[in-house]
């Protein structure tokens, strides 16, 4: 099995797809105002956006991305306005994360783990 495609909610289709490609994706589909599709810049899941009128209530979802040269990438996307709530910062888990909210509050993280990422040191066989 492997994992196609996120669909996150969104009260403003248009103004969340202007920040996604902020952050690098590629649209591919463009339904707006109801829905957009975008590929990832590496690999070849998808990532989606649809409308909705009230977004869920509670922690909702964790949106993660790597990026291999994320030290690199969060200056870049700071210089075009983008707000991270965590700059990049080495965890106990071994990855490199750097945090923040998409327009409609959807947690992204940004980060780089490597081999840790299917192969940390606890991993079970």
């Amino acid at each position: 099995m492997n994992l196609n495609q996120i669909t996150i909610p969104s009260l403003d289709v248009e103004k969340a797809m202007a920040f996604y490609k902020i952050l690098g994706l590629k649209l591919i589909v463009d339904a707006c105002p109801k829905y957009v599709r975008f590929e990832c810049p590496d690999g070849d899941s998808t990532f989606s956006i649809h409308k909705v009128d009230i977004l869920p209530k509670g922690n909702g979802i964790s949106i993660y991305f790597e990026d291999e040269h994320l030290d690199d990438l969060v200056p870049k996307l700071q210089q075009q306005g983008i707000v991270f709530s965590q700059l990049p910062e080495d965890k106990a888990w071994l990855w490199r994360e750097a945090h923040l909210n998409d327009l409609d509050g959807n947690h992204i993280i940004i980060y780089h783990a490597g081999k840790n990422r299917k192969t940390p040191p606890w991993r079970i066989n």
